[in-house]
């Protein structure tokens, strides 16, 4: 495993913008910390104005020039959004065009049709993984969600059952998988292979779902044995569409952006010839933004002309998608900004400093700095970018499959149980009709069990990498 690298960490470092010591940092990031938590929990203030502040308020603790900590946090927020915004862009219409077209239903329609009363639980994380692979989170719970009820419903299923697996399928999407943008920005925070994350996390997702989702759902279901609520159970809107995409054409579809980025990984791994043509040829195509770009130029096809869309309305459908996304990008910069000044003050010597002594395993460390910032802000978005931002210097020295293992350390941590201070908590709440006791029972130790198996699980990949 990974340990920290004085040497490669010294020949990193770059001349901080402040002279503070270790003391002074630590108490100037706990403080900016707590301005961010402060400001989202008390003020209820926007993310992207807390992390703004909490910025200001971090370089302020930590006695540098505030035109030094402006340009900081500018230049971490320019390169994070020039970094990720097209990709987060591109998954957005991505998911717009999966859900309209009828295509996230046809998928779900038909794996429903052929799976049994025991199978149903395997059969919604399957469902819920495979949508959730373009969707942001909560996209991805109101489009679930009411599936999720009608089945419970008409199937005569404990509601946790069914809604856990799906659960399950989404937070872990969420957390380990790209293009989130959570796992996006700590690639880029950490300098991390995005395709080498991208098998990697596929190989930690699949147990930690299968633990987290069908098998976890049978106590659940015990310890909160409710059916869906009648008053949340949607009536399904009138079809305008003049037919939906098949189901094999909408998962290929959906898998594009995956296989090809998975392509390019191995080919890099098999080749490793920067000067050869067929890697050459994949580094393109397997770059995220073109196979993402790929995927949505093929999604108005299989997706939306299929669906019989004119022009205008595909027209209007991708304008659409992009509205929702701009909060979204917004913290996601701010976001990279509190990095940045993270950076900029020396919090990574400190970093170093402090561990050095502990000896504690990178991946260990990382991921108990995303889930402290998990549990103070309730983001796992916020929690996955300051932390990359706190552990970037630890990737110095890393191989490829070491940085991989450090992003997914992160997201797994940012994932860590789940409370009333995480918007998640509370759309969960509401839509299966649970109190906050239940909750807390059944989707926040479900969190809480993807966050530490998931790190269970990267913890024994990095014995082989």
């Amino acid at each position: 495993m990974t340990r920290l690298s004085v040497e490669t960490l010294a020949a990193d470092a770059v001349e901080p913008i402040t002279s503070a010591g270790n003391a002074q940092l630590g108490i100037a990031v706990l403080a900016g910390i707590a301005v961010i938590v402060l400001l989202i929990t008390k003020f209820k203030l926007h993310a992207f104005l807390a992390l703004t502040i909490g910025s200001l308020a971090l370089g302020a603790f930590a006695g540098a020039p505030l035109a030094d900590t402006i340009k900081a946090f500018s230049t971490g927020l320019g390169n994070t959004v020039a970094g990720v915004g097209v990709l987060i862009a591109l998954g957005a219409i991505l998911g717009k065009l999966l859900a309209d077209s009828g295509g996230a239903d046809q998928i779900v329609d038909t794996i429903l049709a052929k799976a049994s009363r025991r199978s149903m639980p395997w059969a919604m994380v399957l469902i819920a993984s495979v949508i959730g692979l373009p969707l942001f989170f909560e996209v991805g719970i109101v489009l679930l969600i009411p599936v999720v009820l009608m089945v419970a419903k008409r199937g005569n299923y404990s509601l946790m059952r069914i809604g856990i697996p799906a659960l399950a399928g989404l937070s872990v999407m969420h957390g380990l998988i790209p293009p989130h943008p959570g796992p996006l920005v700590a690639i880029d925070a950490v300098g991390a292979n995005l395709g080498v994350t991208l098998a990697l996390g596929l190989v930690v997702a699949i147990p930690t779902v299968i633990i987290a989702g069908p098998v976890f759902s049978r106590y659940a279901a015990r310890w909160v044995d409710i059916q869906a609520p009648e008053h949340m159970i949607p009536a399904r809107p009138s079809e305008d569409l003049e037919k939906r995409p098949g189901f094999g054409v909408t998962v290929a579809t959906v898998m594009l952006p995956v296989v090809l980025m998975l392509v390019k990984a191995l080919v890099d791994i098999v080749v490793d010839d920067p000067e050869n043509a067929v890697q050459k040829v994949t580094d393109v195509i397997g770059s995220p933004l073109i196979a993402l770009l790929a995927a949505v130029i093929v999604a108005l096809f299989t997706l939306g002309r299929a669906a019989g869309f004119s022009k205008e309305r595909l027209s209007s459908t991708v304008e659409k998608s992009l509205a929702p996304i701009a909060g979204v990008l917004l913290i996601v910069g701010a976001g990279g900004g509190f990095k940045q000044t993270l950076i900029d003050i020396g919090v990574g010597q400190m970093i170093l400093d402090f561990s050095r002594d502990w000896s504690i395993p990178a991946l260990l460390l990382a991921w108990l700095i995303a889930v402290a910032i998990r549990l103070a802000t309730g983001s796992a978005t916020v929690a996955t970018i300051s932390a990359a931002g706190l552990v970037a210097p630890l990737a110095a020295g890393m191989s490829t499959g070491e940085a991989a293992l450090l992003v997914l350390a992160i997201g797994a941590g940012s994932l860590f149980f789940s409370h009333v201070n995480d918007a998640g908590f509370w759309l969960v709440k509401e839509y299966f009709g649970m109190s906050v006791g239940q909750t807390i029972k059944t989707w926040s130790v479900m969190e809480t069990i993807i966050s530490v198996v998931a790190l269970v699980f990267v913890l024994l990949l990095s014995l082989l990498v």
